[in-house]
C-alpha cells in the first residue's frame, strides 16, 4: 500500500494551540467563517500529531450540517487525516454519519460539491466508508455535468486500484461509458482506466479510434502515446501502425504532445529517418517554446540524441542554429556547443557564415542589452573552434575576427588574438596576409594583453624583409615620437608660455608657495633669495600633459604597464635580428638597430620619471636592457650574432609550436575516450537486465527502452551504475540506538540529489505493546524535515519501518538529530500504565561529498573566482603519505575534487607540489583548493591547502573533511 500523501495546509498566523475544550466551543458559534478558522486549526493539529479525537462528534453535530462550500472542502481535509478506527481497529460508529453525509453529497445538487466529493474519495482507502458509496459513484457517472463525470471516472478508477473486488466490472463500465461520453476530459480519463485496468480493451478501443488521433484533444493524445510506449516494450503486431501514428503526433500543435511523441519514437525504431523527424521536431520546439527552462530541457534531450546516433542527425545543424534567436545566454550556449559537434565538411561554410552574421549583429546592436559582449564573445570561441577543425574555413574567418582586435570588450579581443596566433602557426599560407591585416589593425587595439599577443605574433611570423619594415613602421606609429621624456618634457614646456599660464590662472586659483634660498654675490657677501611658485598650477599641467591623446602603446607604458613595454623590447629585437638574416644592406641593419635601442631605452628612461602613472619595476628593467644589450654584442660580434637569433627567432617559435602540438593530442586522446566502439560477438553473454545485478551493463543499452527505463530508475533515486545494492546499503545504515534500549533503533541514509530519505527500522525489544510509538526529528544546518513520521503501534518483538523525507538546500554538513516517543501498555510488566518514555536517538551526520562532483573550468576562470571569493579556509598538511603525487591523489579521491593543474606541470620530481584542485556542487556552487606541499629531507610532507568558497558552509565543510583526511 502506497504511503499516505496529505493536502498540505497552511497553519494559521497566530499558530497557538488551543485546548479541546475551547476549540469545541468554537465550532458550536453559528458564524462559518469562525467554523472555518477553528477546523483549520484542528487539521493542523491533527497534521502535527495530536488528533484529538474527543472532537469527532462536535465537529459532525455543528460543521456537518453548513452549506458553505468552503467549509465543505475543509470537511474533506479533515475526514481524509482523522482517526477512522477505535482502538481495536474497528471504524468508528461516528464515520456511519460521515458516510451519510458523504452519500447527500455525491447526491447534492451542485455540481461542484459533487465533483469536490468524488475528488475527496479518491484519496479514501477504508474499504468500510467506500463499499456503502459504491452506487451513488456509479450514478455520478450519467451527471448532466462533465466535471462531475470526469471525478467520477477517476474515482472509480483509485477504488478499483485499491480495492478491485468494489468495481469488478470497471473495465467493461469504461467501454460503455466511452461509446456514449463525448466530452474529452472524460473520455480521456475513461481510456487512462482502461489503459491501466483492461490494456487489451484500450487497444481495442484505440484501433477503433484509428483514423482520428490527430485530432484528438490534448489529454488524450498523451494518454495515447503513455499506451503506444507500454505496448511496444515487448513484440507487438501493431508496431508498425504505432510508429506511423507516432509520427503523425510530431507535427501536433501541443508543445507537450510533440516533445512526448519524439521521445517516444526513438524508442519505438533507430530508423534514421525517424531520427531525423525525431530531431526535427524537438529543434522546432526549442525554437517556438518561450520558457527558456524547457528550452534546456529539450536541448539536453537532442544532445543525447546526438551522442547516440552521430552524423545521422548532422544536416540540421542549420535548423539548430535558429535557437541563437533566443536572448537567453545558456540557451544560446548550450545549442551552439551541441550545433559545433553537428558540423561537418558538408556545412561547415553555411555554419560559419551565419555566425559571422550574428558577430556582426552584435557590432551593430552594442550596447543593446546587457549580455551583448558575453555573446560577441561566445560566437567568436565558436568561431575560432570551426576554423581550428575546418581548415578550409579558417582564411574566410581570421580576417573577420581581426576586426574585433579593437574591441572595448577585452575578452573578446583577446580571444581574437589566442585565434589568430594558433591560426597563424597551423597555417603557414595565411601568415603573410595574417600578419599585413595584423599591422593594419595596432592602432585601433586598447588592452595591453591583446598587444602583447600582437607582438610576439609579428616577431615571430613577421618572415620577409618588407614585413620587418612595415612592422617597424607600424611600431613607431604606435610607440609615437622617440625619446618619449624629451617629448613629454616638450609638451610640458609647451603648456608653460604666457597665454597657458594666464588660462590656468584664470580657470584655477593658484597656492603659492614661498621658497628661500642664499646666494653668494659677486662681492663675497651672502644674500636670501625669496621665489613664489604656483604649485597647483604645475601639478595640473603635468596631469594635462598625462591625459592628453596619445598613441595607443604609449598611453600604456605612460600608464604603467611595463609587462607590454618588455614584449614590445623582445619584439624590436626579433625584427631586427630577422632583417639582419635576410638584408644585406649594413647601414639599413644599423640604422634599423639603433632605432629600436632608442625606442627601447627611452621606455627606461621615461619609466623612471614623473611622467610614468607608476615607476618601472626592476625585473622589466632587466629585461629591456638585456634586449639591449643583446643588439648592442650581436653588432660586433658574428657567433654572438648567431647565438642571439637561435634564441630569440627559433626557439621561442618552437616552444610555441610543441604547445600547440600538446593541445592538439590532449583534444585527439578526449575525443578517443568518447568515441563509442560497440562491438558484438556472436558467441558475447546475453544479459537480461531482470536476472542481472543493478548496474550491471545489460545488451542494446542505448536503445530508446532503454533509455526510458533508466530514466525512471533516476527519477525514482534507483540509478543505474550508483552502486545502490545490498552492500552499499549496509554502509549507509546508522545505528540510533543501543541494543539494550527497550525500542532499537537503526536508519539507512539515501542520499539522491536534493533530497535525503531516512529509512528507519523500530524494534519492539519488550514483551508489551507498546501504542503511540513516533519518530521526532530536527536538523541542523540547510536541512528541513518535509513531513512528520505517523504514530505506530508496535506489537511485542515485532518491527515497523518508518520513513522521513528531509529537503537539503544548500552544500553543507547537516545534522539530524531527534528522538523516539511510545507509551506502554496498561498495567502489564514494569510499564507504567500509559506513562509516556523517550529514547534519544544517536546524531546523523550528512556527508557533504553527496552533493560535491569533480568540475573543470578554464585558468582565467579558476583565478576570477579566486579573487572573487571571500570565505578562505586554511589546512596545515599533517600526513603519514609517502609521495607528492600519492597524497595529491589521495586528497582528489577524499574531496571529489578534480585537478586543473595540466600532468605536464606536474610531471617529475623537485620536491615542490603546486595544484589547483575545482568542484562544483549539486546546487551550482564552486569550491576551489590550492594545495601547496613538499617533501622534506626524512620523507615527511608538510604544506597546506587553501580552500575558497562563495559560502562559508563550503569552505568549513571541506576544510573538516580534509583534515579528517590527513
Amino acid at each position: 500500500m502506497d504511503s499516505s500523501a496529505y493536502t498540505v495546509v497552511a497553519p494559521s498566523d497566530d499558530g497557538g494551540e488551543l485546548p479541546a475544550a475551547e476549540l469545541r466551543a468554537l465550532l458550536q458559534r453559528p458564524d462559518d467563517a469562525v467554523k472555518l478558522d477553528t477546523l483549520r486549526r484542528i487539521v493542523v493539529a491533527t497534521l502535527n500529531g495530536q488528533p484529538q479525537p474527543t472532537l469527532l462528534m462536535p465537529i459532525i453535530q455543528y460543521v456537518l450540517p453548513s452549506r458553505s462550500k468552503q467549509l465543505k472542502k475543509m470537511l474533506h481535509f479533515y475526514w481524509e487525516v482523522c482517526p477512522k478506527y477505535d482502538d481495536e481497529g474497528k471504524l468508528k460508529q461516528e464515520m456511519i454519519l460521515v458516510c451519510n453525509a458523504i452519500r447527500n453529497d455525491l447526491q447534492h445538487p451542485n455540481e461542484y460539491i459533487r465533483g469536490s466529493t468524488l475528488r475527496f474519495l479518491q484519496k479514501i482507502r477504508e474499504p468500510e466508508l467506500l463499499e456503502p458509496l459504491v452506487p451513488t459513484i456509479l450514478s455520478c457517472l450519467e451527471h448532466r455535468h462533465s466535471f462531475v463525470r470526469k471525478n467520477a471516472v477517476f474515482c472509480i478508477y483509485m477504488i478499483y486500484q485499491r480495492h478491485p473486488n468494489m468495481f469488478s466490472d470497471a473495465p467493461e463500465l469504461m467501454e460503455t461509458f466511452l461509446a456514449a461520453e463525448q466530452d474529452a476530459t472524460c473520455k480521456r480519463n475513461a481510456f487512462v482506466l482502461l489503459c491501466h485496468a483492461a490494456p487489451d480493451k484500450a487497444v481495442e478501443y484505440l484501433m477503433q479510434q484509428w483514423e482520428g488521433i490527430t485530432s484528438m484533444d490534448e489529454l488524450m493524445q498523451l494518454a495515447v502515446i503513455e499506451l503506444i510506449r507500454k505496448e511496444c516494450k515487448g513484440e507487438n503486431a501493431n508496431r508498425a501502425k504505432y510508429i506511423r501514428a507516432i509520427s503523425e503526433l510530431l507535427s501536433a500543435p501541443s508543445h507537450a504532445v510533440k516533445y512526448e511523441a519524439a521521445i517516444t519514437l526513438t524508442s519505438l525504431t533507430q530508423n534514421a529517418a525517424a531520427i531525423k523527424a525525431t530531431a526535427s521536431a524537438l529543434i522546432e520546439l526549442v525554437v517556438k517554446e518561450s520558457d527558456n527552462n524547457v528550452k534546456l530541457i529539450v536541448l539536453s534531450r537532442l544532445e543525447a540524441l546526438r551522442s547516440r546516433h552521430e552524423h545521422v542527425i548532422d544536416p540540421l545543424a542549420m535548423d539548430l542554429l535558429r535557437v541563437l534567436s533566443s536572448p537567453d545566454m545558456d540557451v544560446r550556449r548550450k545549442a551552439l556547443g551541441i550545433a559545433l559537434e553537428m558540423v561537418s565538411s558538408r556545412n561547415i561554410e553555411e555554419v560559419v557564415q551565419l555566425l559571422k552574421k550574428e558577430l556582426q549583429k552584435t557590432v551593430e546592436a552594442a550596447g543593446a542589452y546587457d549580455k551583448n559582449a558575453e555573446y560577441r564573445q561566445l560566437l567568436i570561441q565558436s568561431i575560432h573552434t570551426c576554423a581550428i577543425k575546418f581548415s578550409e574555413v579558417a582564411s574566410s574567418v581570421v580576417h573577420v575576427l581581426m576586426e574585433f582586435l579593437g574591441d572595448s570588450s577585452n575578452t573578446s579581443a583577446v580571444d581574437v588574438i589566442s585565434f589568430v596566433r594558433e591560426v597563424v602557426e597551423k597555417f603557414p599560407d595565411l601568415r603573410s596576409s595574417i600578419v599585413e591585416k595584423l599591422l593594419q589593425t595596432f592602432a585601433d587595439i586598447k588592452s595591453g594583453k591583446v598587444f602583447r599577443g600582437a607582438l610576439w605574433i609579428v616577431g615571430e611570423y613577421a618572415g620577409s624583409v618588407e614585413d620587418v619594415k612595415e612592422a617597424m613602421q607600424q611600431i613607431r606609429k604606435v610607440v609615437g615620437e622617440v625619446p618619449i621624456l624629451a617629448a613629454e618634457e616638450r609638451l610640458l614646456a609647451a603648456s608653460e608660455d604666457p597665454e597657458t599660464q594666464a588660462e590656468d590662472s584664470a580657470a584655477a586659483v593658484a597656492v603659492v608657495a614661498k621658497t628661500n634660498k642664499t646666494r653668494v654675490l659677486a662681492d663675497g657677501t651672502y644674500a636670501t633669495e625669496t621665489a613664489f611658485s604656483s604649485e597647483t598650477n604645475a601639478s595640473a599641467r603635468l596631469e594635462a600633459v598625462k591625459a592628453a591623446a596619445k598613441p595607443p602603446l604609449r598611453s600604456l607604458i605612460l600608464l604603467g604597464d611595463f609587462y607590454t613595454a618588455t614584449v614590445l623590447s623582445s619584439t624590436l629585437t626579433k625584427l631586427v635580428l630577422r632583417f639582419a638574416e635576410l638584408s644585406t644592406d649594413a647601414s639599413a641593419k644599423n640604422a634599423m638597430r639603433a632605432e629600436a635601442m632608442l625606442i627601447m631605452t627611452s621606455v627606461v628612461r621615461v619609466g623612471q620619471s614623473k611622467f610614468a602613472q607608476a615607476p618601472i619595476d626592476e625585473d622589466s628593467t632587466e629585461r629591456i636592457m638585456t634586449c639591449v644589450q643583446t643588439l648592442a654584442a650581436a653588432a660586433y660580434d658574428e657567433k654572438s650574432d648567431a647565438e642571439a637569433a637561435d634564441v630569440f627567432l627559433r626557439d621561442t617559435k618552437a616552444a610555441y609550436a610543441k604547445m600547440v602540438a600538446a593541445e592538439e593530442r590532449k583534444v585527439q586522446e578526449k575525443a578517443a575516450r568518447e568515441s563509442k566502439t560497440v562491438k558484438v560477438q556472436p558467441d558475447d553473454v546475453i544479459a537480461f537486465r531482470q536476472l542481472g545485478k543493478k548496474g550491471a551493463g545489460a545488451a542494446g543499452v542505448g536503445s530508446g527502452l532503454e533509455d526510458y527505463e533508466a530514466e525512471v530508475s533516476k527519477a525514482t533515486g534507483a540509478a543505474a551504475g550508483t552502486g545502490d545494492d545490498f552492500i552499499s546499503k549496509l554502509q549507509r545504515v546508522v545505528q540510533l540506538t543501543g541494543f539494550s534500549d527497550a525500542v532499537y533503533s537503526e536508519a539507512y541514509v539515501n542520499v539522491h540529489q536534493f533530497d535525503i530519505l531516512l529509512d528507519v527500522l523500530v524494534v519492539n525489544q519488550t514483551g508489551e505493546t507498546l501504542q503511540n510509538l513516533s519518530i521526532e526529528f530536527a536538523t541542523l544546518g540547510d536541512l528541513k524535515l518535509v513531513e512528520r513520521p505517523t504514530s505506530h503501534t508496535l506489537a511485542p518483538y515485532s518491527f515497523q519501518s518508518i520513513k522521513a523525507t528531509i529537503k537539503v538546500s544548500s552544500t553543507e554538513t547537516g545534522v539530524i538529530f531527534g528522538n523516539i516517543t511510545y507509551e506502554g501498555a496498561s498495567g502489564t510488566g514494569t510499564q507504567e500504565g500509559g506513562e509516556a518514555k523517550c529514547v534519544v536517538l544517536n546524531d546523523v551526520h550528512v556527508d557533504i561529498m553527496d552533493y560535491i562532483n569533480p568540475a573543470t573550468c578554464s585558468e582565467s576562470q579558476f583565478r576570477s573566482m579566486w579573487t572573487e571569493f571571500e570565505w578562505e579556509n586554511k589546512v596545515n598538511v599533517n600526513t603519514k603519505i609517502v609521495g607528492l603525487r600519492a597524497y595529491l591523489a589521495h586528497i582528489m579521491a577524499s574531496t571529489n575534487m578534480a585537478c586543473l593543474t595540466p600532468e605536464a606541470s606536474l610531471a617529475g620530481e623537485c620536491g615542490f607540489l603546486s595544484a589547483n584542485l575545482y568542484a562544483r556542487s549539486l546546487f551550482g556552487e564552486d569550491a576551489l583548493a590550492n594545495l601547496s606541499i613538499e617533501e622534506l629531507a626524512d620523507g615527511t610532507i608538510q604544506g597546506h591547502v587553501r580552500i575558497r568558497s562563495k559560502t562559508q558552509g563550503i569552505a568549513l565543510s571541506l576544510g573538516d573533511k580534509l583534515s579528517s583526511a590527513n
